[in-house]
């Protein structure tokens, strides 16, 4: 599989949106919880190696994610321009690690807008594109992953108790997240690569404990003892 596709199938497989841009709602449209998707550019770096170009030293935002649900309204296409005044935090926060070239930095935004946003917008809240990228970046800085794991001492270089992690993240939050490796590969133990934060449908924080969809990317539930990676060891 291409890198650009492994980063692509990081999105779960999620149901149709009903009721937005004239779309009749129906059961089997219908999605119950949303998934803030943060990853960890260094691990992404390490599995799709030299298509990654100088990733940034943060968590940094994948997506917003309902569940069971995707490409609900193919006739809605990304429009960049409708989030122009959002592109700085977009840039910083949001970055396209496989795409990085300003020319091309829109590749990821596009491929979240069009599996995720347009099923997003079931909500009024997250009913256009300027609503569900800008509230993204809203929840991303509430939930502030980057700083809450310094600040609980749990940081890159060292090996972590999958278990403790979890913990600390409750002792935050309030709710349980749901936390992603890159499996063993030979000698190398496993890598912290994703963290999931569940929100309700009307935007509450909830606990992630439903087993949901294939992490993508190579990606699974975390194990016992993981690895927390620096950037300069995997960066090409």
């Amino acid at each position: 599989m291409e890198p650009a596709a492994r980063l692509g199938a990081l999105c779960l497989a999620l149901c149709c949106l009903g009721g937005a841009r004239g779309l009749g709602s129906s059961d089997s449209h219908a999605w119950h919880k949303l998934i803030m998707v943060h990853h960890w550019p260094a691990t992404v770096c390490k599995e799709v190696k030299d298509h990654c170009r100088d990733p940034p030293a943060y968590w940094t935002i994948h997506g917003l994610w309902p569940d069971r649900s995707e490409a609900c309204n193919r006739s809605w296409p990304f429009n960049l321009e409708e989030i122009k005044d959002l592109l700085p935090d977009m840039r910083l926060y949001w970055p396209d690690l496989l795409h990085p070239a300003p020319n091309r930095s829109a590749h990821l935004w596009r491929h979240e807008w069009e599996k995720h946003g347009t099923c997003a917008a079931q909500l009024d809240a997250l009913s256009s594109q300027r609503k569900y990228f800008g509230k993204s970046l809203d929840l991303y800085k509430e939930l502030a992953l980057n700083s809450t794991l310094q600040k609980l001492g749990i940081k890159p270089s060292t090996y972590y108790q999958i278990s403790d992690i979890k913990d600390a993240l409750v002792s935050v939050y309030g709710v349980v997240p749901k936390v992603q490796c890159l499996p063993k590969q030979g000698e190398e133990p496993q890598l912290l690569g994703q963290i999931e934060v569940c929100f309700s449908r009307d935007l509450q924080l909830q606990n992630c404990v439903e087993p949901g969809q294939p992490a993508g990317l190579g990606l699974e539930i975390c194990k016992d003892v993981v690895f927390y990676p620096p950037l300069n060891q995997t960066r090409h």
